[in-house]
């Protein structure tokens, strides 16, 4: 019993101090948001000696905030409705028709998940020009939707794999075939490993930036809220605090977002590991 507490002590201790160095870097963008220009190019670690709140402020006009967020909410919702509808249905297709065929399609659905999205930004760039999805929000939302299909599916897939396929049987004799079948009786089901992924890819599309500076980067009405912060950092000048400031303000809803919901992401991937 000694040796148990002992050994539970000494991983509590080591998660916290795990924990605290996580959360590091959030804390010195904090902290440096809330110093003049002067205090943060002397020291970054120390406190503020005056709280200089007049930073949110100011960033707040600056960016034209609002406009931004608005943005933000365009780009994630949209791509979190194509990410969710897809992926589960394609998913659900692929698991219940066994066939080499379909566990090709499968394969093929989740192997871009091993390519760096570096090595494919020009191409992605150059066929969202052609297709004229560049310098718009709606444009860059759709885009999300071939980025985070594959983790999706492969998600999906391993938990539709656990639900009975006497369900479907049923629903069929019942009267239900197709989509009626998926979205009535199958997709309720999907309940848990759908608030999982949608959390994930909040915190992913909300918080990304090289993609969307690659696409909405030259127009300001299309900017996101972590090009944003990037405008404060020039060649000849740099504003670091209003930088940590606008860095702040662009991560903080999808933070608030993660604190709420964040146990859901633990039940959604228990239960897909249980069921898959």
């Amino acid at each position: 019993m000694k040796r148990s507490r002992a050994g539970r002590l000494v991983l509590e201790i080591s998660m916290i101090l795990l924990s605290l160095l996580f959360l590091y870097p959030l804390f010195l963008a904090v902290n440096n948001s809330l110093k003049s220009f002067g205090e943060v190019m002397t020291d970054v670690i120390a406190l503020p000696k005056q709280l200089a709140f007049e930073n949110y402020s100011y960033v707040w006009s600056f960016i034209n905030y609002p406009q931004l967020f608005w943005n933000n909410t365009v780009i994630t919702g949209l791509g979190l409705i194509g990410i969710v509808l897809f992926s589960s249905i394609a998913a659900y297709k692929l698991a219940r028709t066994k066939s080499r065929m379909s566990l090709l399609l499968y394969f093929l659905c989740i192997m871009p998940m091993l390519i760096p999205f570096q090595s494919i930004m020009l191409t992605v760039l150059q066929l969202a020009k052609g297709m004229q999805l560049s310098d718009s929000t709606w444009g860059l939302g759709m885009l999300y939707w071939g980025f985070g299909a594959p983790l999706a599916v492969f998600i999906y897939h391993g938990f539709v794999k656990g639900i009975p396929k006497e369900i479907d049987e049923s629903a069929t004799i019942d009267g239900a075939s197709g989509f009626r079948l998926f979205f009535m009786v199958i997709f309720p089901l999907l309940k848990s490993v759908t608030t999982t992924i949608i959390i994930i890819d909040v915190m992913w599309i909300w918080n990304d930036f090289l993609l969307p500076l690659l696409m909405v980067n030259g127009s300001p009405d299309t900017k996101t809220l972590t090009l944003a912060a990037y405008t404060f950092v020039g060649q000849y000048t740099s504003d670091w605090q209003y930088a940590m400031t606008a860095m702040v303000m662009a991560v903080l809803p999808s933070i608030i977002v993660f604190i709420f919901l964040q146990k859901y992401i633990v039940k959604g991937v228990v239960a897909g590991a249980v069921k898959g």
